[in-house]
């Protein structure tokens, strides 16, 4: 799976977003997108996704343009979680699989919970989450709200994950630890990871740092560190955080 970005611009009425960017993921690269709120991140991935087509310039997957794949089908290839990710008012089966669970489902549910970290008393699948329809409905804190709709991503098995700030509801330790096993569970994928906070961008094999919609420094966490150019402002401003992790 090699995904190509071509001279890529992007237009709203008198606002461009993107302007001629570029650049290209290999079959079970790990990249991080980086970068301030409002660099363009979150736009890129759904143009990635197909929400948004592109005013000029072209995606590619395989050296084909997404626009000629069937949708469902381009969609389906890719594990997803973004942050307005949605907890539902149906069981945590049901929140996992993201339709009806049968008996088939259960143990591939099972391995992706206890994947995500999900609490052990949080692992039987008929429990209803929330209380709209049940009033034994159980309200899951914000933590593990995110790691339910992570094992949303891991149940789909993609050739390509896109982890869209995945933990960021979680303290500095535990979304250091997360991450790593995000990346260690897909060492045979294709991940693109996006984030603002730099905690595991050193894990990726590629970062591209961006800033109002450009790319602006790209190389690894060593070399952009040692390069003392924007990435390795913006790490040094979180590092304290982070070096005891």
């Amino acid at each position: 799976m090699v995904l190509s970005v071509q001279n890529l611009r992007v237009q709203y009425g008198a606002r461009v977003l993107f302007n001629d960017l570029s650049f290209t993921v290999e079959d079970g690269e790990r990249i991080a997108l980086a970068g301030h709120n409002g660099a363009g991140k979150s736009t890129l991935v759904k143009l990635l996704m197909r929400f948004y087509d592109p005013t000029e310039g072209e995606i590619l997957l395989n050296g084909k343009n997404i626009k000629e794949y069937d949708l469902d089908e381009y969609r389906h290839s890719f594990g997803t979680l973004f942050q307005d990710f949605q907890i539902y008012a149906a069981s945590l089966g049901e929140n996992v699989k993201m339709g009806l669970v049968e008996s088939r489902d259960e143990a591939m549910i099972k391995k992706a919970l206890m994947t995500a970290g999900v609490a052990d008393n949080l692992r039987d699948l008929s429990v209803p989450l929330l209380r709209e329809y049940d009033k034994n409905g159980r309200l899951v804190s914000g933590g593990e709200a995110q790691k339910i709709a992570i094992a949303r991503a891991f149940l789909k098995n993609p050739h390509t994950y896109i982890l869209d700030e995945p933990s960021s509801a979680l303290d500095p330790i535990s979304e250091y630890n997360l991450n790593r096993t995000l990346f260690e569970l897909s060492k045979d994928k294709t991940v693109i990871f996006i984030s603002h906070r730099l905690s595991t961008t050193r894990m990726a094999e590629q970062i591209y740092m961006m800033e109002q919609g450009r790319v602006i420094e790209e190389g690894n966490h060593e070399e952009l560190l040692a390069r003392g150019g924007r990435y390795a402002e913006m790490f040094e401003k979180q590092a304290e955080k982070y070096r005891e992790t």
